[in-house]
């Protein structure tokens, strides 16, 4: 192969190089936090074991266990799958590396030998006596000068291609030991998984026989969840309306309607703003994790009931605080029950909404900062701590999985 075209391969190996190993430190990271989420999900699993709550609850903490257990078999597979491609590159460099090497000894030997039959200072001489003009002396000179400079150059790139084949070797032996690791951790967590799923059966075998009662409970609850999602998405549109008035009263705005504010220059910053930070956002809390996703899905403990989530509900520990995931403005402060307050912020065209505090640090019209504190997350009579966390574009509900860092 032509040595242009080995330089190609080589360049756009090493930039793929580069970019698996980007890929592997954010997988990386993506596995610490699935560890510390599986973590924080046992502690609470153990404290509710402890307190002898309800069945479903633990149910549902080991439901969620064994999701974060297959995301983290995920990860590992995926780590192992990008580990094998950086080696299979390595390998490649290795055999090309030790094809150079093998032609520069070889090249290196046959100048060696040469040099030794031409070795004496008399041949040297009688080479540059014998020449028939001063100028072809002269380049006679010149070329033992180049050709002396020529093998030194060559000895120490013989020298520089076998330190790299070294390295190479080396970096191929770390990351043979590091996937065996990796391999090892995998099938230990397969183990874990399978354990978890026969808990998980047993725990649902054992409440079989509240099916009915349990089911009923499921669905009040279900219907509150509705009432309350109504009562925000009027308040919301509300919210909306409010910012028009007062756009169409400044004249700083138009075009706005029912379900979708007209954008002040300011309020277009703020939303650009946090738009340009999807999925860089931070959690609504220092730690935790999502025991209920977004959307339909079916219940962990009857799949054949579906249920319906505006947002993600974050479990957390006992006495753990909301805090704001981007700036902008506190636009209300709700009342959802008596032991159910809520806090809404505006950023531009987007609400952020923070339900199930038990207590509230901000007031209406306050400006606020990334990652404040809100207010307190209240914990039930089941021993749980629980953010109930939506973010809507004007009146339609998004992911908040698509908007927050690693969820």
């Amino acid at each position: 192969m032509p040595k242009f075209l080995l330089s190609i391969l080589f360049l756009c190996l090493t930039s793929l190089v580069w970019g698996q190993e980007s890929q592997q430190e954010k997988l990386e990271q993506r596995k610490a936090q699935i560890l510390q989420e599986i973590r924080e999900n046992e502690s609470q699993l153990q404290s509710v074991k402890k307190k002898e709550k309800s069945a479903v609850t633990v149910v549902m903490l080991q439901a969620n266990k064994i999701k974060l257990q297959e995301k983290l078999i995920k990860t590992t597979e995926k780590q192992a799958k990008i580990l094998g491609n950086d080696m299979y590159i390595n390998q490649v460099k290795i055999n090309k590396l030790k094809k150079e090497l093998e032609l520069l000894k070889e090249d290196y030997a046959r100048m060696i030998v040469k040099s030794y039959k031409s070795r004496s200072e008399e041949s040297r001489a009688m080479f540059l006596l014998s020449s028939e003009s001063f100028l072809q002396a002269y380049k006679r000179a010149q070329y033992m000068k180049q050709y002396s400079s020529f093998r030194k150059m060559q000895g120490e790139e013989i020298k520089a291609k076998s330190l790299e084949l070294q390295d190479y070797n080396g970096r191929l032996a770390i990351q043979k030991k590091e996937k065996q690791k990796i391999i090892a951790e995998r099938e230990k967590e397969r183990l874990a998984l399978e354990k978890q799923k026969k808990e998980q059966q047993r725990l649902v075998n054992a409440i079989k026989k509240d099916k009915n009662k349990i089911m009923a409970a499921i669905r009040k609850k279900q219907a509150e969840t509705k009432a309350i999602d109504r009562q925000i998405d009027r308040l919301i549109r509300e919210a909306i309306a409010e910012a028009n008035r007062k756009a169409a009263k400044d004249g700083t705005a138009t075009g706005g309607s029912s379900s979708r504010i007209a954008l002040t220059a300011e309020a277009k910053i703020l939303a650009d703003n946090f738009r340009a930070n999807k999925g860089k956002l931070p959690w609504p809390v220092e730690k935790g994790f999502v025991s209920l996703g977004y959307g339909k899905q079916p219940h962990p403990v009857y799949p054949t009931l579906v249920i319906n989530n505006s947002g993600v509900e974050i479990t957390t520990e006992s006495g753990a605080f909301a805090r704001s995931v981007f700036a902008g403005e506190v636009t209300n402060i709700m009342v959802l029950s008596p032991v159910n307050k809520a806090v809404m912020i505006q950023h531009g065209d987007c609400f952020t909404v923070y339900q199930n505090l038990s207590s509230v640090s901000v007031s209406k019209g306050d400006k606020v900062g990334i990652k404040q504190n809100l207010g307190k997350i209240r914990t039930n009579s089941e021993g749980k701590t629980v953010l109930k966390f939506t973010i809507s574009q004007n009146a339609i509900y998004n992911n908040p999985a698509s908007w927050l860092y690693n969820m």
